[in-house]
């Protein structure tokens, strides 16, 4: 093990992360603030119970907290199970069951890093108007989609504005779960032309509504959509604590009427991407 994968470099930097004294994360354990230095220093060797409650006190991801305890020496607290296990069939039931309530409008389910996992009839049908047919079974990120200049960008019409609030979320979650995936794919994306000008925009455009809304055009056919995000509450697996399920709701009536007539179309698609 290195010196910086270690258990006291680890919990030093999340600790850090985190904005924490050793006197503040003693507080929030608990237990002393020179246990906290003497495990820093690796003076001392902490018990199993004793990283589990420093994971839970820093707010780790799953995944980082399975990580620290593999640093100190003891065995992951917390399964990570393939989205198609047998123990994961409620899980999977739930999503199929959003997905479906959502049509004809469009719901995507992906993982952390925004990669496609599963999509209903209404994102395939957005998609497929948008950029074509995809081809069965290809990797797609959703975040290299919507901040690449070649994909969905040419058809956002304030792409500046949704790519500037999209990429700032990516920072939070680089922070929040502080692996070099995430921290890759935030430095992909602001490598992309023009990402890091509309990032530096130091006032926010004009407030028009509630939300922020993502502006389609093709074709001269306008899409006014807005999104949210949902996440499956107390997770005690890593990857249903990834899981995320994003919804597209029309926000004018020509929207809500383009996508249920594409429902209702001999020719519109029928696959539902799924991993």
């Amino acid at each position: 093990m290195t010196a910086s994968s270690s258990f006291p470099n680890r919990l030093a930097r999340w600790r850090n992360r985190r904005g924490l004294s050793q006197f503040q994360l003693a507080m929030a354990t608990p237990c002393s603030q020179r246990h906290i230095s003497f495990l820093e220093l690796g003076r001392t060797k902490p018990s199993r119970d004793m990283v589990v409650r420093l994971a839970e006190a820093l707010d780790m991801p799953l995944r980082q907290s399975n990580e620290l305890l593999l640093a100190a020496g003891f065995a992951p607290a917390w399964t990570e199970a393939n989205l198609d296990a047998a123990a994961l069939a409620p899980v999977r039931d739930a999503l199929d069951h959003m997905l479906k309530q959502q049509e004809p409008f469009p719901a995507v389910v992906v993982d952390r890093r925004w990669n496609l996992l599963q999509a209903n009839k209404g994102a395939v049908a957005l998609v497929e108007f948008l950029v074509g047919p995809v081809e069965p079974g290809a990797n797609i990120n959703l975040a290299d989609a919507l901040v690449a200049p070649d994909v969905l960008r040419p058809h956002l019409t304030n792409w500046a504005e949704v790519v500037r609030y999209f990429v700032r979320s990516v920072e939070a979650d680089a922070a929040i779960d502080g692996t070099a995936q995430t921290m890759a794919l935030l430095r992909r994306l602001l490598g992309y032309k023009g990402v890091r000008a509309a990032v530096a925009q130091a006032t926010p455009p004009a407030v028009d509504g509630p939300v922020l809304p993502m502006l389609f055009e093709k074709d001269g056919v306008p899409l006014r959509l807005f999104t949210t995000i949902a996440t499956l509450g107390t997770p005690q697996d890593v990857t249903v604590q990834e899981l995320r399920i994003e919804s597209f709701f029309p926000m004018d009536e020509p929207t809500r009427r383009t996508f249920r007539r594409w429902a209702t179309s001999s020719a519109s698609p029928a696959r539902s991407p799924r991993r």
